[in-house]
């Protein structure tokens, strides 16, 4: 009995820090958000934030890894969706905490999670796509590898920020689809260059 009672409890504890979260940022920027402003905001014990998070970074750290555990789960029956579903819920993810997303990558938020984003994206992106963690500029060798996955990842950092600071003007699966015709098209493009003349 206890333990369903404290899954609703440690929920909803959890559900009220990022909604502080998100506020104090708006207010007064990521920087100077405090887990004591927090926990006052959501009139949760610092003991309660403590049981849940080390501190606000592993907060904001914990919200995006939700993100990446659509892109990269494996359902039990191995079943794996298609890449395109992955990257429609992957978006859908930040539809859903749009609000705390457009804190961290607007102005207020510093750049600490725009950069988290970006080399957490490039080391998935590089993992996935052998191909192109190898491609890079003229001439490829070691000096090129990682061009395709550091400038995919910061094409999608840039587009979740546009699309939030914008009122989503497209769809999450409208988003998905035009992100990986531009991530192919930037493949396709580094993959298509000729060697460097010796």
């Amino acid at each position: 009995m206890a333990g369903p009672t404290e899954n609703v409890r440690t929920r909803r504890t959890r559900k009220l820090l990022r909604e502080a979260l998100t506020e104090l940022i708006a207010e007064r920027g990521f920087e100077r958000t405090t887990v004591s402003a927090i926990t006052e905001r959501a009139m949760v014990s610092r003991a309660a934030f403590y049981r849940n998070y080390q501190d606000k970074y592993d907060l904001v750290e914990t919200i995006f890894a939700e993100a990446v555990a659509l892109l990269t789960a494996h359902p039990p029956d191995g079943n794996d969706e298609p890449v395109e579903r992955r990257w429609i819920a992957f978006f859908e993810h930040f539809a859903e905490h749009h609000r705390i997303y457009a804190a961290l990558l607007g102005d207020s938020g510093g750049q600490w999670f725009a950069g988290r984003m970006r080399a957490r994206l490039t080391d998935l992106i590089t993992a996935h796509l052998p191909d192109a963690s190898a491609a890079g500029p003229p001439g490829g060798g070691p000096a090129g590898a990682g061009l395709v996955p550091t400038l995919i990842s910061a094409l999608f950092v840039q587009s979740i920020a546009w699309w939030l600071a914008n009122g989503r003007p497209a769809t999450a699966a409208e988003m998905a689809d035009r992100f990986g015709r531009i991530a192919t098209a930037v493949v396709h493009e580094v993959n298509s260059w000729p060697p460097a003349s010796a």
